[in-house]
């Protein structure tokens, strides 16, 4: 009796201390989430207002003054339609070449009985610390006749060490078994890598595709760099950043603004500019949140 007594004791101690901790966990996500959320709320509550009545300020959640002109002002930029072409097409290109040469990469580097793969792997992991600069690899594309050419977005970037040594680390997870047994039933490693090796790394493919596709639909200094003086390689996020340059240079002079695109002003150009950005990667995240959360912690757990 005693016994089940101590026992009941303990576990509404135990139900207590639960309960404490699930309360506050949940008050801590719920700041956490409000505190994460707020600033693209209110990015986009500015994006919708009026420009002379934002710079009264006071605008948190919710447009005082309901208007489109922002969005118009940047959609009718000169060359956006362009850009977000070529935006478009180098995200998807690029996304495409480069995991696929990062995970053919992976697969040799690998396979246990690869030659030299510690050293590879460390001459890899310098380049990711150590690069000729600027100038030296302008000259080296300019060698390869990249610049000037839609070309500069993709070859670069088809090979990323980072990206090779996280589809690699989890690829070296994967029981060796599954490739023993398929050489027994006499598959050769193009078979292995296609049929039994891909299928099983969808989580950190997902998570590699969706680092590269970011950085693809956000990069603008290339075309700056390569491609300023060719208007039909011109990207989205470079004609952005001229438009929000030009709006800044003349947007001391709200008069000036409102005279030129209709009660618009650097800060809510620079807010609408700012969505459009970031509109196409929150509507691919949900579809990839699964297999990136896995591929994210494919070394949390070894057995």
């Amino acid at each position: 009796m005693e016994m089940s007594i101590q026992m009941k004791k303990k576990r509404k101690k135990r139900s207590a201390a639960d309960m404490t901790f699930i309360i506050c966990n949940t008050i801590f996500m719920a700041l956490f989430v409000i505190i994460t959320l707020y600033p693209v709320i209110n990015t986009l509550a500015i994006s919708l207002n009026d420009g002379t009545d934002a710079l009264r300020g006071g605008i948190y959640l919710w447009p005082r003054r309901w208007t489109f002109k922002n969005y118009t002002t940047v959609l009718q930029k000169d060359n956006l339609v362009t850009g977000a072409i070529v935006t478009v097409a180098r995200t998807v290109i690029g996304t495409l070449t480069c995991l696929a040469a990062n995970a053919i990469l992976a697969f040799i580097v690998s396979r246990k009985r690869f030659m030299f793969k510690r050293q590879l792997s460390l001459f890899w992991v310098i380049t990711m610390y150590v690069n000729g600069g600027l100038i030296p690899v302008f000259l080296l594309f300019k060698g390869l006749h990249l610049t000037n050419s839609f070309w500069v977005y993709i070859v670069p970037g088809m090979l990323n060490a980072f990206n090779m040594l996280v589809i690699r680390t989890y690829m070296e997870g994967i029981p060796d078994s599954l490739e023993e047994s398929a050489q027994l039933d006499g598959a050769g490693y193009t078979e292995i890598f296609l049929k039994i090796i891909s299928p099983l790394c969808k989580p950190v493919y997902a998570t590699v595709a969706l680092f590269v596709a970011v950085g693809q639909w956000n990069s603008w200094f290339d075309a700056m760099l390569y491609n300023r003086m060719s208007d039909n390689l011109t990207t989205l996020q470079y004609e952005l950043m001229k438009l929000l340059s030009s709006v800044t240079n003349q947007g001391t002079s709200v008069e000036a603004m409102k005279n030129a695109s209709g009660a618009v002003t650097p800060t809510s150009v620079r807010a609408a500019a700012t969505i459009l950005t970031m509109l196409p990667i929150i509507c691919i995240y949900p579809f990839l949140q699964k297999y990136f959360v896995t591929g994210l912690t494919l070394g949390g757990v070894k057995e």
